[in-house]
């Protein structure tokens, strides 16, 4: 006997999707020769954003890239982290077969947490990784809530 699973009509949408974006990149490969990202002379690097110990913490991996080539601005609630990644070198009159290192520009624009004060906004760079944090506002922070344990002789009162 089979088990019944319920449709979920995003899952069609979402798989709809994949596949218009795979088609499309497909399409510009092939005109463009290379990535899409890189054909048009852009490079995304992968952001991850979290909070710890009352910080809100923005990262993105940007190898390759020089820290006085990254500008981080922050105006009206949104982190803008800009630059441009460069070809470390590039062989002239090479012939590549196949190159998956991408550079150009790039812009990430992310929405900062409500009630952040961006005069305390810190970006420091590592090793490749720049790491922006902020103070969250004490009403974001969260509080951890102690439990309260009744007596245990109460509890052994209502067994007997």
């Amino acid at each position: 006997m089979t088990d019944l699973v319920r449709w979920n009509p995003f899952e069609e949408i979402s798989s709809w999707h994949r596949d218009i974006d795979e088609l499309f990149n497909r399409l510009v490969d092939r005109r463009l020769g290379s990535t899409s990202a890189a054909a048009w002379g852009e490079f995304f690097p992968p952001v991850e954003t979290y909070t710890k110990d009352g910080q809100y913490i923005v990262r993105l991996d940007l190898p390759g890239v020089n820290a006085e080539e990254v500008e981080v601005t922050a105006e009206a609630g949104i982190l803008t982290i800009k630059g441009e990644r460069k070809k470390a070198h590039e062989a002239k009159d090479a012939e590549y077969q196949y190159s998956e290192v991408l550079a150009g520009r790039f812009e990430r624009r992310l929405p900062l947490p409500q009630g952040v004060d961006t005069e305390k906004l810190q970006a420091r760079y590592n090793q490749g990784v720049l790491e922006v944090s902020v103070p969250l506002p004490q009403a974001l922070t969260g509080r951890k809530i102690p439990i309260q344990l009744e007596a245990q002789k109460s509890i052994e009162n209502k067994a007997a």
